[in-house]
Parts: C-alpha cells; structure tokens; sequence
C-alpha cells in the first residue's frame, strides 16, 4: 500500500503516521505538509525508512492535484476543516480514494455524484467522534429488530491529577473548536417531541446531567450537535423515542462556563474602547490557549459512551459500549491523537485493502465492516467493552 497524510506534521497526522508505519501492509507513506518541522522531534517514533515529507501548499489545487495523482491508493486528510471541500474535490480530479475526520454533511453538495462517476471512494467519519462514535452505534443497532433509544457520550478530558485549573479541562484537539461547539445549537428527542436547545441554554443546570463511568468516575453530559439528524441517517425515525448527543466533561466545567456565557464571553461582537478591534471569543482563544496546556507526563483520557436500546423478538434490550483510552507517555501521542488517528489510518487500510468497496460518498454509519474495525481498534490497546441488559417492553 501507497498512502499519503496530507496535515501529517499536525498533532492527529503524527498519529496516523505512527500506525501506518507499523502496519506490515503498508509499503510507503508520504506526509505532505506546509510546515514539517513539527514533526522532527517525533521521527524517532517513526520508521522513516517507509515515510517520505513532502512540502505542499494545499491552497494551490494544481499542487495538490499533482501530488495526489502520484499512484496512492489512498490519501488520508488530517487538515483543518476549512480545506475538506478543497481536499475532496482535487482527490476527484486526481482520482483517488480520500479518508477524513469529518462530517460528511460538511462536504460540498453534489460530491457523490462526483465520487460515483469516477469510482472514487470518500470516507469522511473516520475519526472518534465522528468516526468511532457511529460504528458503535451502528453495532448495537444492528442487534436490535427496534431501536427506541440512541444515545451518544464522548470527550475528551485530563486525567484527575492534570484537571488543575477551574475548567478542569485541558486541550488535547483545538481549542477554537471546542469554542465554536460551545455556540452550536443542539437538537434531542424526549419522549417523541423533537427539541431544540440554543447555545447559550446548552451549560444550563436543566440540560446538564452527570453519569457514573466504571474506571473513570462521575462525568457530566453537554449537549452537543443533532442528534436527530443522525437517528435519521441511521434509519430510525420512525421507532425512536429518545435520543442525545452529548461531550462529556468533569462535574463544574458546564457551571463555569454558563457564567462565562451569561457574561458574553464568547460574543462576536467586537468590544468596544479599544483603538483595535477584538471580540470576547477570539480574546478567549488567544488568553486560555496557553494556560489549557498539558505539561509533560500529564494524560489526557478519552471516554466514549453508546446506548442503544429496544426490542429483539420479544425482549427488550439495552446495549452499552464503552471506549476508554489514555494517553502515551513513550511517544506523547494522546488518547485524542490515537483515537482519531489510529481510526484513519484502519479505514485507509481498509480501502486499499479491498474490504470497502462500495464507491461515491460513503458513511461510517453502513460502509465500515464493524466487527473487524473493532478488532483493529482494540488490537492498539483502545479498550472497548460491551454490556448486553434486558428490560421490561
């Protein structure tokens, strides 16, 4: 196998190329990267023997276009979401199967049809969350003959002894992401009603709940995106009665933060009394950044929740998913890194290997073999359990 990272020098690339190049299948990785420098206090970590840099400006499509026609049999995109469009089309053009982190709503109108004509595949959902996320779900689902409940819950927290600022949250993806979702509307199922929870309701002490996860304590649950959206594309609006989607953080974080919110700390609107012009979001960009870094031989920890719940024959059933990880020490790669990256860079060798063979846009949801993804997940020491409980109908 041929494969080429595009972001590979980024914290989520160096995790891809990790397990690329431990990958007995895979015969040559090029990263490609407009600054690799990054990159060179991990190479130890890599064998560089099988990896080629590459420096590229993606925002030169020819050059992209050019660098992707190279003969890969997949290239794996680990760059921020404002490239996604541009990244898909040059891999349409190029004619070469495409792997991302993101949503596939996210990616131009008309792009499977694109896809489809050239007999390309594209497979965005290839992370965590979206990514590994949707296959669990897709797992329990696919026990049920009716699913009523769809639940979930995923985050990425400091381990305990690193939660030590009154967040107690530290970063371990961007933090202007976690921002932006922070201001992103949510949509749940209670009960059959659809409702709809704005931005600045969403830290609110009504929404907030909390859960206890085994090994790892007492979590609260943030609304957070469409959930309905997603039991659609999951086939299930005609049987669900309830349905979240939630991040998880430790108890406080949502109490603090509905303070910052009531006190238009993430406004756009620019702040008035200064000969510049900055707003309260960006200033929290730019001031809280540097103080939510993780020091040396601190962990992040993922924790991943998915509940389904229904009928099989005459019985009710509740199926619950958990995922844990931590992160490395030896390499510095984080639970966030590995879980993302080590998703990618299975599914990229899924691909190349033939076991995806469906062409055009595909979806985590139906086109990814879930059983031997799991296999491959928990073959990196990503802990995956499954708990099966009957209910009374």
């Amino acid at each position: 196998m041929r494969i080429l990272v595009l972001g590979g020098a980024g914290l989520q690339g160096k995790a891809v190329l990790y397990d690329l190049s431990r990958s007995h299948q895979v015969k040559e990785v090029v990263c490609a990267d407009m600054n690799l420098a990054p990159l060179a206090p991990f190479k130890t970590f890599l064998d560089m023997d099988r990896i080629r840099l590459r420096h590229v400006d993606v925002t030169d499509k020819n050059a992209l276009v050019s660098l992707m026609s190279e003969g890969f049999d997949v290239v794996i995109d680990v760059l921020p979401a404002g490239f996604l469009g541009k990244v898909a089309e040059a891999a349409i053009e190029a004619k070469v199967h495409l792997v991302n982190t993101m949503y596939g709503h996210q990616l131009p109108k008309g792009i499977h049809e694109k896809a489809l004509d050239k007999g390309i595949i594209l497979m965005p959902e290839s992370g965590l969350d979206p990514g590994i996320d949707l296959i669990l779900c897709s797992s329990g689902i696919s026990q049920l003959d009716e699913v009523t409940e769809l639940h979930s819950y995923c985050g990425g927290i400091p381990e305990p002894k690193a939660a030590t600022n009154p967040l107690k949250y530290k970063i371990s993806w961007t933090w202007q992401g976690v921002l932006s979702f922070y201001k992103t509307p949510a949509r749940i199922l209670q009960d059959g009603q659809v409702i709809d929870i704005s931005p600045e309701d969403l830290h609110s002490e009504t929404w907030i709940k909390t859960m206890d996860v085994p090994g790892v304590g007492e979590v609260e649950r943030i609304l957070n995106g469409d959930a309905v959206t997603f039991a659609a594309a999951m086939g299930l609006s005609k049987t669900l009665r309830n349905t979240t989607r939630c991040t998880l953080r430790w108890p406080g974080h949502a109490a603090l933060w509905k303070a910052l919110i009531d006190l238009n700390f993430l406004s756009d609107e620019p702040v008035k009394g200064f000969p510049f012009e900055i707003t309260p979001h960006r200033f929290m960009v730019n001031h809280l950044e540097p103080q939510l870094q993780y020091k040396e031989g601190e962990r992040d920890w993922v924790v991943l929740r998915t509940i389904v719940a229904g009928r099989k024959g005459g019985n009710g059933l509740r199926i619950t998913h958990d995922l844990f990880d931590m992160r490395d020490l030896e390499t510095g790669l984080f639970a966030m890194n590995r879980t993302v990256g080590c998703t990618a860079s299975i599914v990229a060798q899924m691909i190349a290997g033939g076991e995806i063979k469906a062409t055009g846009l595909l979806t985590a949801i139906r086109n990814i073999p879930c059983a031997r993804f799991l296999d491959e997940v928990r073959k990196r020491g990503i802990r995956i359990t499954e708990k099966v409980e009957t209910e009374k109908i």
